[in-house]
């Protein structure tokens, strides 16, 4: 397959482009920033990205200064030869825009718009399946000869295939192989193997059977005690009912005898209660008084009020009136007073005295003068206190003795006047009462009082008896009371001879206690010998189904252990034809890497050794005269060595087809020496492969057969205060 034009719109600084490629070696060439790296990354998506793909890659594609709407759209024209080495051309065309993503590849007239399709037919005539393996062998970045980002189960079905002569994809029945035998053997409890799952259904249905024939005999010798205990369970239930039977007639016996004792008591207590109603009655009517106990009695009180007052009066008037009193003598409190003054006046000149005799310095006498005069002026004050107290207590006996000679003096007409009127009030009280002396109102009294305590005793009876009942029912309710007792003792009399026993509901309770304790017993054992024969559901027919199982488990899992030994085989065998595969390849590749190494290094390094496990190459040392791993030399010889890996990788697993080198100036690290002759490698590798060399030297145009030159960005930054900084 070879690429003839590139067309490439809305990628990074591409925004419509469109380049010719010869169908040897074309040189593009650009300054940085120029795109050239942009246009492999289009030829990466050109031939392996699906159309559909919703990587945040593509997003990182689109022109900074792009509207919300531009997405990438890459086109390619191509030509290829068929089977038979006829030349055809071919476009594909390829707009990404996620979900709404299209593609249109045109081969020989046919329009393939379906993007699996399509990716598929543009594998097949690229020799490329996948974005990671054209990126590990065909497709070169710059400084990543030595990052070998390959998709390793490609790379060695491709190996597979370049031996084989066709694509059997080995390493996806190797992983399939390996996932079959992982889902067989994993051991895990959470996530167990179909030959454990089978090992533990044929255990599990193994103890099934076991657990189901036991039960089996179990269940017989179970259904047999449950035959027995129904029937104690029946015994003990009909021997309970004739009991409670028994129970409830003495149950209702002693009801009987109780409510029949209970009207015999509403009989007496209503009895009494009507001789009491009829006694209150005749009370009533015959009361000794005419006048009202709540008005005799406050009136009997007032009439012995009057008495009283009317004796103390004359008892006032039974003889004179009589003042005697001393006149007590002059209190001399004037003297206390006149001493005190006196103290104090004598205290402050004896004080004065000793400050001014001081002062003069006539004679010292310190504080004795001062402190003498204190004392006695202090003396002076207690004097005069006490005649004040004095004269205050001789005033108050004066006062007191005033009031009584007074009181003493009183007028007699005054006691007379309030005598008469005292007698007047008592004849106006017995004339209202209808009697004439006081001490007949007293027998009055107490004649009404005990007659209104009769009456009232007799209403509290009544009340406790009868409460709030109205007293015009009482002889009916009696009456009633009295029919209920004969209806009681009919009823009694029915029950026959166990209403007449004593204590008879005590023991036959006590006889359905035990009965009911003994069927509950029979309950329970009838119970347990239900639950018994329950829990052992299995029968004959579960038993035989049982085994049906288990025999279908341990035909299974023989199944299943010979598949697992059909697919380790298999895998063996398929690992043992990898490693033979990777060897021929290995040995393919070190006879491929000699020649290409030994022309760029001009002899220098002739053997190369390739591991078969990993491909990590290793190249004989002239200096140190052994193998030495490819990463301790210099950059520049590493570049050389991968760089002559990658083309014999391409030969290798490429097969017949022939799928466009793209190389993005791999040979910035090698000297001109080595740059000239690899260079002159790619021109000679171009005659089976198309190269498109992306570089920004021109020392490569004169081997190229076409150069296409990339515009430089001609965009600046138009802020000037930096520059106007550093100018000043």
């Amino acid at each position: 397959m070879r690429i003839t034009s590139l067309a490439v719109r809305d990628v990074r600084r591409h925004r419509d482009t469109t380049i010719e490629l010869a169908p040897g070696l074309t040189v593009i060439r650009g300054p940085n920033e120029a795109g050239k790296s942009t246009l492999q990354r289009a030829l990466e998506l050109a031939l392996t990205r699906k159309v559909t793909s919703a990587a945040q890659d593509l997003d990182g594609l689109v022109p900074w200064d792009g509207g919300t709407e531009a997405r990438p759209a890459i086109s390619l024209a191509f030509t290829y030869e068929d089977e038979d080495g006829g030349a055809h051309e071919g476009r594909v065309a390829k707009q990404f825009q996620g979900a709404k993503g299209s593609v249109r590849l045109e081969l020989d007239g046919e329009v393939i718009t379906d993007p699996a399709r399509a990716d598929e037919l543009l594998a097949e005539l690229s020799g490329v399946p996948t974005e990671g393996f054209f990126r590990s062998t065909a497709s070169v970045r710059h400084l990543e000869l030595a990052g070998l980002q390959r998709d390793e189960a490609a790379l060695r079905d491709r190996l597979q295939a370049s031996i084989s002569g066709a694509d059997r994809g080995t390493s996806r029945a190797r992983k399939q192989l390996e996932r079959a035998l992982q889902g067989l053997r994993a051991s895990g409890t959470k996530n167990p193997g179909r030959l454990k799952v089978a090992d533990d259904a044929v255990a599990d249905v193994t103890a099934q059977l076991r657990t189901g024939e036991e039960a089996l005999t179990r269940l017989e010798r179970d259904r047999d005690t449950l035959s027995q205990a129904r029937e104690r369970r029946a015994d003990a239930d009909k021997a309970l009912v004739e009991r409670r039977a028994m129970l409830e007639k003495a149950r209702q016996a002693e009801r009987l005898t109780a409510e029949r004792d209970a009207a015999r008591e509403r009989y007496e207590r209503y009895r009494e209660a009507v001789t009491l109603r009829d006694e209150i009655a005749s009370l009533d009517e015959s009361h000794p008084s005419p006048t009202p106990l709540a008005v005799l009695r406050p009136a009997v009180q007032r009439l012995r009020g009057f008495e009283t007052k009317i004796a103390t009066l004359e008892e006032m008037l039974a003889g004179e009136v009589k003042v005697d009193f001393e006149v007590q003598p002059e209190v001399r409190w004037q003297p206390l007073s006149r001493g005190g003054l006196a103290f104090v006046a004598i205290g402050l000149l004896i004080a004065m005295l000793g400050i001014a005799l001081d002062a003069l310095n006539i004679l010292e006498t310190g504080p004795v003068l001062p402190i003498v005069g204190g004392i006695v002026a202090v003396m002076g004050v207690v004097l005069a206190v006490a005649g004040l107290a004095r004269r205050r207590g001789d005033r108050l006996q004066r006062q007191l003795r005033d009031v009584e000679v007074d009181r003493r003096l009183r007028g007699r007409s005054e006691i007379e006047q309030e005598l008469k009127t005292a007698q007047a009030d008592r004849d106006e009280e017995l004339e209202g009462l209808g009697i004439e002396a006081t001490a007949e109102a007293e027998e009055r009294l107490d004649a009404e009082e005990a007659h209104v305590a009769q009456i009232e005793q007799r209403r509290a009876r009544l009340g406790g008896l009868i409460g709030d009942e109205p007293h015009a029912q009482l002889p009916d309710r009696r009456d009633a009371a009295s029919l209920e007792i004969e209806q009681k003792t009919s009823a009694l009399d029915a029950l026959g001879p166990i209403a007449k026993e004593p204590r008879a509901r005590e023991r036959l309770e006590v006889e359905v206690g035990d009965a009911e304790r003994q069927l509950e017993r029979a309950r329970d054992d009838e119970a347990n010998a239900r639950a018994r024969v329950e829990q052992n559901p299995v029968d004959a027919e579960e038993v035989a189904s049982v085994a049906e199982r288990l025999a279908g488990w341990q035909e299974e899992l023989e199944i299943l252990k010979r598949r697992e030994r059909v697919y380790a085989r298999t895998l063996a065998a398929i690992n043992a034809a990898e490693q033979a595969t990777m060897q021929r390849a290995t040995r393919y590749l070190e006879r491929r890497m000699v020649g290409d190494l030994a022309r760029i290094t001009d002899g220098r390094y002739k053997r190369v050794r390739v591991d078969d496990q990993n491909l990590d190459i290793d190249v004989f040392s002239p200096e140190r005269n052994d193998w030495v791993p490819v990463t301790s030399l210099s950059q520049g010889t590493l570049d050389v060595v991968y760089l002559a890996a990658r083309l014999g990788l391409v030969r290798l697993v490429t097969g017949d087809r022939r799928p466009p080198l793209v190389l993005d100036d791999p040979f910035v690290t090698l000297d001109d020496a080595r740059a000239t002759r690899a260079l002159g490698l790619l021109r000679d590798v171009a005659a089976d492969f198309q190269v498109i060399y992306l570089t920004t030297s021109e020392r490569y145009d004169e081997q190229a057969d076409r150069i296409v030159v990339l515009d430089p960005p001609t965009a600046v930054d138009g802020h000037t205060e930096l520059e106007e900084a550093a100018a000043g």
